[in-house]
């Protein structure tokens, strides 16, 4: 259901511009979706984790100017930087010696270091991939067809993404005895 609500901004910019075909109107309705969104997080939680303000900040900064200046570009750069930013700063974490990965999951499943290194990297790597991926699909294709890769290409690469690394963490996970 969490992941419902943090995909209810998507859902919404999606619904919208199949219905109107209008990217702009679109933008709109996701800058304020994710501020009502971040408001009710804000007033049911009294904080909003790193990534919701990163991800904030980002469709107010990118949506604005997509409506300030009615230009597409700016909205179908978010993906990638958002990716980018994710990305740099797990590379960032790693290399001052700490593990984000590590950190926020840590306390669901015990890793040996290695792998939490190789799941880092993976992340990093993957994260850098689907930043240059959507900027591809943005100038390679027509908006409408970003648009659909937004929600159902994005979304599928990352949740095939999730079931490979779940794959993998399981060797790790301790068998229960019968």
């Amino acid at each position: 259901m969490k992941a419902l609500f943090e995909l209810l901004v998507v859902i919404l910019f999606f619904i919208t511009y199949v219905f109107t075909k209008n990217i702009v109107l679109a933008t709109a309705v996701a800058l304020v979706a994710g501020v009502i969104q971040a408001a009710f997080i804000w007033i049911k939680y009294k904080k909003l984790q790193t990534m919701q303000w990163v991800s904030l900040l980002l469709i107010v900064i990118f949506g604005g100017a997509t409506i300030v200046f009615k230009d597409a570009h700016f909205i179908m750069w978010k993906p990638s930087i958002l990716f980018w930013l994710l990305a740099a700063a797990l590379l960032a974490s790693q290399l001052l010696g700490k593990n984000a990965l590590q950190a926020t999951m840590g306390k669901e499943i015990t890793l040996p270091d290695a792998v939490w290194r190789k799941l880092t990297f993976a992340w990093v790597l993957f994260l850098a991939m689907m930043g240059v991926l959507n900027l591809w699909v943005a100038y390679r294709f027509t908006e409408a067809q970003w648009v659909n890769y937004k929600l159902f290409g994005s979304t599928g690469l990352l949740i095939a993404f999730v079931l490979v690394q779940t794959a993998y963490l399981s060797r790790f996970i301790p068998k229960e005895p019968n």
